[in-house]
């Protein structure tokens, strides 16, 4: 039997199942109307730890082997913090399935949540929903202690369903997170986009409608957490590659990440000097205090400091080199003297040139010697007869 609802529980809940749609039918992005959204939001950063990233890259590739799907469907466990921060430790993957065609089609089973729900609250009592996820591509046009947070999928981004999918997940948890996860990243950054549904409200009057809003969210984790993502990361590495190989191909992907990030900046900061976006203070504030720890490469005890490093190094550089040509020297004498003594001792091959009578000769002279050999063992056989045959005889002379 379901709990009973207080009156302003069966209010809010009348009003977060109000229509999705506009008059043309279809739903909007929150980037794409203006919107008077509160200000003190209930979720203010989301935190992902590594062991869901694992459990959703999983549950992807179980499906995506046998099934020809485009993303999964799980549920998010983990509890809020008191500074409003969602800490997301745990997830279970769910069956879901969507008509590619119709994407107004589609299936959550809500009996196997409800089952695995119980039996994950029976081993972690703390852990409860919080909400969804799915993995990518990106989010598709609508959509305690420890409890159910959110959900996930793998996504197209943010979909048609999304939000019917979101109401669902109200029956266990009043404000669902969703989290889309891509299982297959192609670009560099986190993996991980936040979400959670608020109003649209429209200046012309129009009735509002829901949507998704973005949260910032990062990768968090305990320090056991850590130290088990460690050694993965270390038995998966490639084996063949050398650790300074390793570390020239890690900082190559740590600089495109950089490049990539400051090309974000850089169109920012271009549209807000348009006009196309506001300027928000708290953006440029973070970036100028990015800013401000770059050196200042045109003061005269920077460029001192740096000549002076760079010499360092190539003076090591320059050193190993003539270490490496010594021993290179020290190998080729080495083989120049081993040359002539190869050679004496060849008799025949003498300069490496190939000579047949010489060889044959050899051939010739081994055969002799073995002859020799066994007829100098005849000999001494015999010799030993004949010594045995005389001790025989004195032996019997003295009888």
């Amino acid at each position: 039997m379901a709990p009973h609802k207080r009156d302003d529980e069966v209010k809010a809940e009348r009003r977060t199942t109000e229509s999705t749609k506009d008059k043309s039918g279809k739903t909007h992005c929150a980037s794409n109307v203006h919107s008077n959204l509160p200000v003190n939001r209930a979720v203010l950063q989301v935190v992902v730890h590594p062991l869901v990233l694992l459990s959703v890259v999983d549950h992807f590739n179980r499906v995506s082997k046998t099934q020809n799907v485009k993303r999964v469907v799980g549920v998010l466990l983990g509890s809020m913090k008191p500074d409003r921060t969602l800490d997301i430790a745990n997830s279970f993957a769910v069956p879901f399935d969507e008509d590619d065609k119709d994407k107004r089609t589609w299936f959550l089973d809500m009996d196997y949540l409800e089952s695995m729900y119980g039996m994950f609250h029976k081993v972690a009592a703390r852990e409860r929903i919080v909400g969804w996820y799915h993995t990518g591509p990106k989010l598709c046009q609508v959509a305690a202690r420890e409890r159910i947070v959110g959900w996930y999928h793998t996504g197209p981004k943010l979909c048609q369903n999304d939000i019917v999918i979101n109401e669902q997940l109200k029956r266990f948890t009043m404000n669902p997170v969703l989290v889309v996860i891509e299982a297959e990243p192609k670009d560099l950054g986190l993996p991980t986009e936040a979400y959670i549904e608020v109003q649209e409200v429209h200046d012309d009057g129009t009735p509002p409608i829901k949507t998704f809003e973005h949260v910032p969210s990062e990768i968090g984790a305990e320090e056991a957490e850590e130290v088990g993502v460690e050694h993965l990361l270390r038995d998966i590495k490639d084996q063949t590659a050398g650790t300074l190989s390793q570390r020239i191909t890690d900082q190559l992907m740590g600089l495109r990440g950089l490049h990539g990030q400051l090309l974000e900046i850089q169109a920012y900061l271009k549209e807000v000097a348009e006009g196309k976006l506001p300027i928000n203070h708290a953006v440029i504030y973070y970036i100028q205090e990015v800013l401000n720890l770059l050196p200042d490469v045109t003061s005269p005890q920077f460029v001192e400091a740096h000549n002076v490093q760079t010499n360092d190094e190539l003076m090591c550089v320059y050193m190993g080199s003539l270490v490496r040509t010594v021993i290179a020297l020290h190998n080729l004498i080495d083989n120049k003297v081993s040359i002539p003594t190869a050679t004496s001792s060849a008799g025949p091959f003498i300069n490496a040139e190939w000579n047949m009578e010489g060889c044959l000769s050899l051939q010739k002279a081994e055969k002799d010697k073995e002859k020799g050999d066994a007829q100098a063992k005849k000999e001494d056989k015999k010799e030993d007869k004949k010594e045995v045959k005389e001790e025989k005889e004195k032996k019997a002379a003295k009888k």
